[in-house]
């Protein structure tokens, strides 16, 4: 079948570097794999500890070795954005324009990077993205990432174009599979009953991607003929199941039906009785429909420049966003460009609460599965801790838009 548009956030990477396509059983046991980087501190992450040495020293390397196992065309799907990809590079280029105003002798201790998302606990303000299809670049796919999510204190936020199912990826790190991914396309019904099944499987929240009600203009996709083989985003929709694969998804291709509305969603979540948060909010128009539409949070994201080309950078709508939900009880999210430690200071600064790694965290899965993802977050944690202690701001509270200043 041809991608679902939503299969991945930020974009994502290949294998672990070792040779082809991976193989997938979504049914096999799930391997433990030995976590880099040391242990945890309750509060703020540890550097690392001398006696597990690291496969690679930087995310640039994990990003190389994921690229160097994988096919090209998937490279493509996974990297590249939508039509002449001004938005993917305007992503980018946005957090660039911020420079840190330093501190000196500030005199804090050890930072705090402890936060509460959605009612969930974090040891520091990341998120993972539901990005999908996910066998085609480690077999353990969004397993591995949920057992790594899980020891670093971060959430995942489990897709529903996932290779595995929800209840395998919940029963395998229960601690970090708390948020759903569901896409309000199709029978509400359907939509409704995959609501019901992520609470029976011990999700608390849910992520509503509202900004995908069709595949984007993918030209590198079109280029290289790209296909995803359904395997890899059929673990909730398997052969057999009473809802097909293609009525859920078949939807973002056809485009033959009247999209769902604000009202719609609102209503059919507060039937479902979770709190959720929309996903693609761009606009101070659409941040209020969300609020008024039942919203606990938005997620600040242009797809990782992968829908709409032309559309402004997240992190340059983020102001807008948060201005707009000022004095309601609605956090805010960000994705679309977060690459570093640094940038996640940077969108904190301008207001989110948290952010959601959507191409780091994939690069880490494909270049060395489970470690690769702990050792994404070591290094972001890492960073972060750095900036907040130049900065002189001992916990996430602390971090405003006085630490920046235009480049």
């Amino acid at each position: 079948m041809s991608a679902p548009p939503s299969t991945a956030t930020d974009g994502v990477a290949a294998d672990s570097g070792i040779g082809g396509p991976a193989t997938v059983d979504p049914g096999a046991a799930g391997a433990g794999v030995a976590v880099p980087g040391g242990t945890w501190k309750p509060t703020a992450p540890a550097v690392g500890d001398a006696a597990a040495p690291r496969r690679f020293g930087t995310l640039g390397e994990i990003a190389l070795a994921a690229r160097a196992g994988m096919d090209p065309k998937v490279w493509d799907f996974l990297e590249g954005g939508a039509g002449e990809e001004q938005t993917l590079d305007a992503n980018r280029r946005a957090f660039l324009r911020w420079s840190f105003r330093p501190r000196l002798l500030n005199g804090i201790g050890v930072p705090d990077t402890a936060t509460t998302f959605l009612g969930v606990p974090l040891r520091m303000p990341i998120l993972t993205a539901p990005f999908g299809a996910e066998g085609q670049f480690h077999p353990e796919g969004h397993l591995a990432v949920a057992r790594a999510n899980a020891a670093a204190g971060v959430a995942s936020i489990v897709p529903e174009a996932s290779t595995f199912p929800l209840e395998r990826i919940a029963a395998e790190a229960p601690s970090a599979a708390r948020i759903m991914q569901l896409h309000p396309t199709g029978r509400p019904e359907n939509v409704l009953a995959m609501v019901r099944r992520a609470a029976a499987a011990g999700y608390t929240a849910l992520c509503v991607t509202c900004d995908c009600p069709t595949a984007g203009w993918r030209e590198r996709n079109m280029r290289n003929a790209f296909e995803i083989d359904e395997r890899f985003v059929s673990g909730n929709y398997p052969a057999g199941s009473p809802v097909p694969l293609q009525e859920v998804f078949g939807q973002l291709f056809r485009r033959d039906e009247p999209l769902w509305t604000w009202r719609q969603v609102g209503d059919l979540m507060a039937e479902g009785g979770l709190p959720w948060m929309a996903k693609g909010v761009l606009t101070r128009e659409d941040a209020i429909a969300a609020a008024e539409s039942g919203a606990s949070a938005v997620l600040v994201s242009n797809h990782g420049g992968r829908q709409l080309d032309g559309a402004p950078a997240a992190l340059d709508q983020l102001p807008e966003v948060v201005a707009a939900l000022t004095g309601r009880p609605v956090q805010v999210a960000l994705d679309s460009g977060v690459r570093r430690g640094s940038d996640v200071v940077k969108a904190l600064a301008l207001g989110a609460d948290v952010v959601v790694l959507g191409r780091a965290t994939a690069l880490g899965l494909a270049a060395d599965g489970e470690a690769g993802v702990a050792l994404v977050h070591a290094l972001m944690a890492e960073e972060l801790v750095t900036i907040m202690t130049l900065t002189g701001r001992a916990s996430l509270a602390d971090i405003g838009r006085d630490l920046l200043q235009a480049a």
